[in-house]
């Protein structure tokens, strides 16, 4: 077993895995709280709120990370004195941050098609029309077992997806033959069932190599200066659902979002000026 250069930190990780946090969150709470009994340098006992307060002013001011890292922090920091050391502090005194409300980056239908165009190992298109054609997060993609493809009703089944949440969300034509290929290909074993096995099959394919394989595609067909990522490709399809008709409350549904107002940003990225006219324009045309 690791030897910890902070005990206490076995008893943080058994307090989220208790309360069923996600492996993610687990893994950055880790880090942050050790970085914050590190920067403390005293015993556990005698840290506080103005210890808390030190160091996420450290962050900001010496290290200048951004405020949704800030906020990271401060949930593991948050966390960590209520539930593992159960004291009490007055969390006034170290807010959280108001981050800023910033559009994702859209890709083009055209874009789209050519990354897909360009790709060619079948199992990278796998991924890709999974995380277009369905609108599935980079986990999700890993996480799928050969049962959640449905042929029949053209669905794909989430299983404990963000929230551990259960969804069904939609499988496209060109996505079911590219799986098709895949497996003809592939012929993927795996005692789980996993559609995309890791190295020793005993478990699924890690998110961080999906995500590399999408990067390796992108950087070749797309513009420098592109900040895309996989995820990209879940926002387009909720976006071009949008413009081809769906509802706002359909696309929720499909995403697996818990709240309406995560899905609205994407009435910012739809292009809602189709077969509009500006009001100037319309004002010439009458003169």
């Amino acid at each position: 077993m690791k030897q910890r250069k902070y005990p206490v930190i076995t008893r943080l990780e058994t307090d989220m895995k208790l309360r069923g946090l996600s492996l993610n969150t687990q893994r950055g709470y880790v880090r942050y709280v050790e970085s914050f009994l590190k920067f403390c340098d005293k015993p556990v006992v005698e840290v506080g709120e103005t210890d808390a307060r030190d160091f996420l002013i450290f962050l900001m001011r010496e290290n200048k990370v951004s405020e949704g890292t800030i906020n990271q922090n401060n949930a593991a920091i948050r966390f960590f004195f209520a539930v593992t050391l159960n004291k009490t502090i007055n969390y006034l005194q170290f807010p959280r941050f108001k981050k800023k409300k910033t559009l994702p980056v859209l890709l083009s239908r055209d874009e789209i098609k050519l990354i897909l165009g360009l790709c060619q190992n079948v199992k990278h298109q796998a991924f890709f029309y999974l995380a277009y054609g369905s609108g599935l997060r980079v986990s999700e993609i890993a996480g799928l077992r050969v049962k959640d493809i449905d042929s029949k009703t053209m669905r794909v089944f989430v299983n404990a997806g963000k929230g551990k949440k259960d969804r069904y969300t939609i499988l496209s034509k060109e996505c079911l033959c590219v799986l098709r290929e895949y497996w003809t290909v592939y012929r993927p074993k795996s005692s789980a069932g996993w559609l995309f096995p890791g190295v020793d099959k005993s478990t699924h394919i890690s998110s961080h190599a999906i995500a590399k394989a999408f990067n390796k595609w992108a950087d070749h067909g797309l513009p420098m200066g592109k900040d895309v990522s996989i995820h990209s490709l879940r926002h387009a399809f909720a976006t071009h659902l949008l413009e081809d008709g769906a509802s706002i409350f359909q696309i929720k549904e499909l995403l697996g979002h818990a709240s309406l107002s995560s899905t609205t940003v994407y009435l910012h990225l739809a292009d809602n000026s189709k077969g509009l006219t500006s009001p100037v324009d319309r004002a010439s045309l009458d003169a």
